[in-house]
């Protein structure tokens, strides 16, 4: 005996199947479109170095440089630097994230927080931290330690400011509807303030990764521990290695947008009211 399927249930069915292959083609067109975007854009650049437009030894074959990310991976000369700047990034990053988010909401929401901190926390956002770098230095040494700090300082204030400004742009009819339904602190700040303020986090947290980058740089370059991305990129700029110095940059700029794509990603999940991948 056969069961006749409610006409509801078919429809319902028929719209799922259409949303998940429209989400699947999107994936598929941007994946696409982003090949072909990078192929063209290193033919181009490969057509460019051969025609020895610009000198080869401030332009290089696109061919050169992804030579010079092979053989510095398999000689051991990449890597030991790449996970130093990586693991220095990351932990500076996590330190800023759990500094920058609770102290921004803090001055957001109180009046007085913000009028006492406020001034420091701008002070040391428009300051730029190149200047900091021989303070570092006299108080820390060439540590590990400087490269950390000037990587936290680089990343916190951005972070801290942007969260501040998501909780004084939150909806005052909101919070008086919380205050309706009875709602506790604590419940105002998790289901109310925080959801509302979680894009100005993830824009934070982005700003953060670019300068926090900056301040990697700026910590390995002028620092003189001997190791990480930058000491490469410096060793290679001495050297006249024009292929190793922009196998650092390709380096440096898929790092940044891993970083980047990963907070994205992070924000869907999060927040998936908010449609980021739209195009």
């Amino acid at each position: 005996m056969t069961h006749a399927v409610p006409a509801g249930q078919s429809t319902r069915g028929t719209a799922q199947i259409e949303t998940i292959a429209v989400n699947r083609y999107a994936r598929f067109r941007s994946t696409a479109i982003t090949i072909v975007n990078l192929s063209v854009f290193f033919l181009i650049w490969e057509l460019v170095a051969r025609a020895e437009l610009i000198n080869a030894l401030f332009f290089p074959r696109a061919s050169a440089m992804f030579e010079a990310i092979y053989t510095g991976f398999a000689d051991g000369t990449i890597w030991p630097e790449l996970s130093h700047s990586i693991s220095n990034f990351l932990i500076g990053l996590a330190i800023s994230i759990a500094i920058g988010i609770p102290v921004g909401l803090l001055m957001g929401a109180s009046k007085v927080a913000d009028l006492i901190l406020s001034p420091y926390v701008w002070a040391m956002a428009s300051l730029p931290r190149v200047a900091l770098i021989p303070l570092l230095i006299l108080i820390m040494g060439f540590d590990n330690s400087m490269q950390l700090t000037i990587i936290v300082l680089s990343a916190v204030f951005p972070i801290m400011v942007n969260c501040m400004a998501g909780v004084k742009t939150v909806d005052p009819s909101l919070l008086r509807a919380g205050r309706v339904f009875g709602t506790s602190r604590l419940q105002t700040y998790s289901k109310i303030i925080f959801p509302f303020t979680l894009p100005f986090v993830i824009s934070g947290v982005n700003q953060g990764i670019a300068r926090g980058l900056v301040g990697m740089l700026i910590g390995e370059l002028l620092g003189g521990g001997g190791n990480g991305l930058g000491f490469l990129l410096d060793r290679a700029g001495d050297q006249f290695d024009a292929p190793m110095l922009y196998a650092v940059l390709i380096l440096l700029a898929i790092m940044s947008v891993g970083l980047i794509q990963s907070m994205r990603w992070l924000e869907q999940r999060a927040a998936p009211w908010r449609d980021t991948s739209r195009a």
